[in-house]
């Protein structure tokens, strides 16, 4: 007979029989209600060693079931019943499950440099281009609004990070799991209003202590230490102001940055030149940081904009059987002017 009340849902490790958490056969002990199974396998039911039953996943879990799963099936379930209770605590089941899952991916990377042949001869070198294409196409994903886009993409370029920390595994320099461990150390230290006294209550404030945590860690390395030189330049322009900026040297207002940037546009037109046009493209950057926008992200926003507005104002001309290709540039601009109205 079934106990009222909610699920309890249970994380039995990755899916090893010799890996079932003791929590799980004390929950089995302690447990007075059906005790289901989704989705394991036979060994792994007969590993439990108590009376359980196999359970289709999708089905409606029974009022006080206890319901076992291997993590990440068992967090997905976790995620679907926020009422149910969890073994481990929820937050201990989501990063089991993710590091399950992380480690299933790191599995396959290891197995691709193994046993394919175009992966075996792959360097880190001839790898980073792919990386730097796959983080452009994230970006366009999350641009363009679709979550399954977005999260394949998302995917896409974890699996470079993963492929690129099997180098370092192979060359005895560290493995995913130190990568990780080393990022989060690292976070947690930049954060100390979330995980130690520092308070900040505002966004700014945030970046304060972050910049000066940085300095602190990278003392005597110069101001402008470690820029990567492949970076393209709106992205390499946007990290130089950001490095003078965490000593002070910034504008702290639009109104200067403006003003700079209409005196670089100025001596632009005196003076035409790849030279002048760089200094206006970089007051533009400066301008963007007092704005507290992501240069890349409005200038991506402003060719998607612009994109979208010369198709329409094509496709308005052609539903009046005019060929836009065929029109000089002012009748051009006309029908772009009709697109922008249509478009905001």
């Amino acid at each position: 007979m079934s106990l009222p009340g909610p699920p309890l849902i249970v994380g039995i490790g990755p899916g090893d029989p010799d890996s079932i958490p003791a929590a799980v056969f004390a929950a089995l002990a302690d447990h007075r209600g059906p005790a289901l199974a989704i989705g394991l396998a036979p060994e792994l039911i007969v590993a439990l060693g108590a009376p359980v039953e196999a359970y289709e996943a999708g089905l409606p879990l029974p009022d006080g079931a206890l319901v076992l799963a291997i993590d990440p099936a068992a967090q997905r379930l976790a995620v679907t019943h926020p009422d149910g209770r969890t073994i481990p605590d929820r937050v201990t089941l989501r990063a089991r499950a993710i590091g399950a899952q992380i480690g299933a991916l790191a599995t396959v990377g290891e197995r691709l440099r193994l046993e394919c042949p175009w992966d075996r001869r792959q360097t880190p070198e001839t790898i980073v281009p792919h990386t730097v294409e796959e983080a452009f196409e994230v970006a366009e994903a999350v641009f363009s609004g679709d979550p399954v886009h977005v999260a394949d993409e998302i995917g896409d370029l974890l699996f470079q990070s993963v492929f690129l920390a099997q180098f370092l595994e192979e060359d005895g320099e560290g493995d995913l799991g130190t990568i990780a461990r080393g990022q989060a150390d690292k976070l947690i230290s930049r954060h100390p209003h979330v995980y130690g006294e520092a308070q900040a209550a505002e966004a700014a404030e945030v970046l304060d202590i972050w910049d000066s945590r940085k300095r602190v860690e990278r003392e005597g390395q110069g101001i402008f230490h470690e820029l990567p030189p492949g970076l393209p330049a709106l992205h390499l322009a946007a990290k130089v102001q950001k490095r003078a900026a965490s000593v002070g040297f910034r504008w702290g207002e639009l109104a200067p940055a403006l003003v700079k940037l209409e005196e670089e546009v100025a001596e632009l037109r005196s003076e035409p030149s790849a030279h002048e046009l760089g200094d206006v493209l970089f007051a533009a950057i400066a301008a963007a940081r007092e704005l507290d926008v992501d240069p890349e992200l409005a200038l991506r926003g402003a060719a998607i904009r612009f994109r979208d507005r010369v198709e329409t104002a094509a496709l308005l001309a052609k539903r009046e059987g005019i060929d836009f290709e065929r029109l000089d540039v002012d009748q051009q601009l006309g029908w772009y002017q009709r697109a922008r109205e249509a478009i905001r």
